[in-house]
C-alpha cells in the first residue's frame, strides 16, 4: 500500500534502508553478498547526508547528489566503484518514489560516470597447471584443496558456489553440478574428467579424515567439520598463487575468468559460455571476447612475418 509523502519525514534513513533491503531480498531474490554491498554503498550516502545535516530524503536534490559524487571522486574512488554506488542510490530513490510517493528522484538528470572496459585478470593455461600442483596432496587438506581448485576451474564457479557445494547438487556418475548462483538462479554445469578424478580422490581419502566422527552435507569441509568458508578459500588461493609464482594479485574468481576465456580461445560458442557462467545477459559474457581478441593479436604478432 502506497504510504503518504508526509510519512517519510517520520521515518529515519536507516529504517528506510531496512525497508529497501527487505524489498530487494523478498521481491528480487538478491543474494546476501549483493545486499551487503548495496547496504554499504547506501550507508556511505546516508553518512554524507547526516554530516551535511540535510535531513530526510525529501530534502535531497541533484545539488546534494553532485556534492556527494564530488567527494567520492576526490577520495580516489574509481569511476566503476562510483557508478556502482550511484546505481544503488538510484534504486533506493526509485523505491521511495514508488513506496512513499516521493515527487521525483533527484538522480533523474545525473548521468553515470564514464567507465572504460575493464578486462578481468586471466591466468594462462600453464599458470593454471602450475597452480593446481601447489597443494600437498599427500595430506587430507591438500587433497581437498586440489579438488576444490580443479572443480572451480573446470566449472567456472564463483568462490561462494564452490565452498557452498552440497552433495545433493553433485552427480558423479553423469558428471554434472546443479549450481544456484546470484538471485538463486539454477544452472547445470558439466564437470571435466580431471576434476572428477581429483574429487573422487578427495572424497575417498581426504574428507573423512577432515570430518572425523562428524557429519556434513557440504562437499568441502575444514578440520572442525564445518564447511570451508569463502574467506578461507581466498586465503588458501593466495598462498597457492604465491607459491606458483603468479605475479599479479588474483583471487579465486580468476579461475572463473580463466574458465570462460580458455573456452572461447578453444572455439566455444559465446552463448554456451553464457549458459555455463549463469549470466542473465549475454553482454556480461561479451567482456571475454575482448580477451579473446587480445589473445589473437598476441598470436598474430608472434607468428606473422610482419606482425
Amino acid at each position: 500500500m502506497l504510504k503518504n509523502i508526509s510519512d517519510i519525514a517520520d521515518v529515519s534513513w536507516t529504517e528506510l534502508l531496512d525497508e529497501f533491503m527487505a524489498r530487494l531480498s523478498i521481491d528480487q531474490g538478491i543474494s546476501r553478498n549483493t545486499l551487503d554491498e548495496y547496504s554499504r554503498d547506501l550507508l556511505n550516502f546516508i553518512d554524507f547526508a547526516d554530516r551535511q545535516r540535510l535531513g530526510g530524503p525529501e530534502n535531497i536534490s541533484s545539488k546534494e547528489i553532485l556534492a556527494w559524487l564530488k567527494l567520492l571522486r576526490e577520495s580516489g574512488l574509481s569511476p566503476r566503484t562510483t557508478a556502482r554506488k550511484l546505481s544503488a542510490l538510484r534504486g533506493f530513490f526509485r523505491f521511495l518514489v514508488e513506496e512513499y510517493g516521493l515527487d521525483s528522484t533527484p538522480l533523474a538528470a545525473i548521468n553515470n560516470p564514464r567507465i572504460g572496459i575493464h578486462l578481468p585478470e586471466v591466468l594462462s593455461i600453464s599458470e593454471v597447471e602450475t597452480l593446481m600442483e601447489q597443494p600437498e596432496v599427500n595430506k587430507p587438506a591438500g587433497l581437498r584443496d586440489r579438488a576444490l581448485l580443479e572443480l572451480t576451474y573446470a566449472c567456472g564457479l564463483r568462490a561462494s558456489e564452490a565452498v557452498g557445494l552440497k552433495f545433493n547438487q553433485l552427480d558423479m556418475e553423469v558428471g554434472y553440478l546443479r549450481i544456484f548462483g546470484k538471485g538463486n538462479k539454477e544452472r547445470i554445469v558439466p564437470v571435466g574428467k580431471t576434476a572428477i578424478e581429483w574429487l573422487n580422490n578427495y572424497l575417498k581419502s581426504g574428507r573423512s579424515k577432515l570430518l572425523g566422527k562428524r557429519a556434513s552435507g557440504f562437499v568441502f569441509v575444514g578440520r572442525a567439520g564445518m564447511p570451508l568458508t569463502r574467506q578461507r578459500f581466498w586465503q588458501l588461493f593466495n598462498t597457492y598463487s604465491n607459491s606458483a609464482g603468479i605475479k599479479s594479485k588474483v583471487s579465486p574468481h580468476v579461475l572463473r575468468h580463466s574458465f570462460a576465456t580458455h573456452l572461447l580461445e578453444g572455439g566455444a560458442d559465446l552463448r554456451a559460455v553464457q549458459m555455463l557462467l549463469g549470466h542473465s545477459n549475454i553482454s556480461t559474457t561479451q567482456i571475454y571476447t575482448h580477451l579473446k581478441l587480445q589473445h589473437l593479436r598476441t598470436i598474430h604478432k608472434k607468428y606473422h612475418p610482419r606482425g
